[in-house]
């Protein structure tokens, strides 16, 4: 019985489907199904700077040496001890043209590769040392990472520093970030930006610019450290501020 019961509801259905068949869905003018807009769902589009509505801002990316930290005596000090210990000579003034590269980097330019490893170590050793006294925090860093943060946001810091250090720093200035991403210089500062989804990167360099430009973001220089506002511009910038005072007014026109 239950089988007979079976076979009349499917004889049922396949009758009441050829009397009111199932009609598709009708697209909207210029090809794009109910409910979307070309392939975004409508409701649901980015507003400005790549962020969506109703959800939390995009974070802001900040360099460290010379952005949010005044460290130029603790580095030029500790690549004095490099040159006391190991008897080569290193030029302050080349460090300083180009402060924000990779210890490695920069080391490169004074030794040959054989002996890079021992000068990072002595490097890093005088380095922990000095951090502490010989490094301050910039003008308007503290108010910067608050604008950020009362937005919503979060601040995230992009260091050629090891982490160690650069944490160290933060901590001595009585700064805090939301991340440290370390290690990091050029396009790699690009890729971290990407992968973040930042709306802006601030820094004092124009390799700092360059790695916004590339992630396509909002480029902001600050002309605290060995650059100046035209050769900031020249790499990139969209704003140059002559401290991070300035940051949070023109933060509330990057995200309104």
């Amino acid at each position: 019985m239950d089988r007979l019961r079976r076979g009349a509801l499917r004889t049922h259905r396949r009758a009441a489907r050829r009397r009111h068949p199932r009609r598709p869905p009708r697209r909207a003018p210029g090809g794009a199904w109910p409910g979307r807009t070309g392939n975004r769902r409508i409701g649901h589009g980015r507003a400005r700077h790549g962020r969506r509505r109703g959800m939390t801002p995009a974070p802001v990316g900040f360099d460290l040496d010379m952005t949010l930290i005044d460290s130029q005596r603790a580095i030029l000090a500790s690549f004095a001890a490099v040159a006391a210990e190991t008897g080569v000579r290193i030029e302050p003034e080349g460090v300083l043209s180009r402060l924000g590269i990779k210890l490695q980097d920069e080391l490169a330019h004074w030794f040959p590769p054989a002996g890079i490893d021992d000068a990072v170590r002595i490097y890093r050793a005088h380095y922990l040392l000095l951090l502490g006294p010989c490094t301050t925090v910039l003008p308007g860093a503290a108010e910067a990472l608050a604008a950020v943060r009362a937005a919503g946001a979060r601040a995230v810091v992009i260091t050629a520093k090891a982490e160690l250090p650069a944490r160290l720093s933060l901590d001595g200035v009585g700064l805090r970030a939301d991340e440290i991403v370390a290690d990091a210089h050029g396009p790699e500062k690009a890729a971290v930006l990407t992968l973040i989804g930042a709306v802006a990167y601030v820094g004092d360099t124009p390799a700092d610019m360059a790695a916004a430009v590339t992630a396509g973001i909002h480029p902001v220089g600050v002309a605290t450290g060995s650059f100046g506002e035209a050769e900031l511009r020249a790499a990139g910038a969209a704003d140059v501020l002559s401290s991070l005072a300035d940051f949070p007014a023109l933060y509330r026109k990057i995200i309104p």
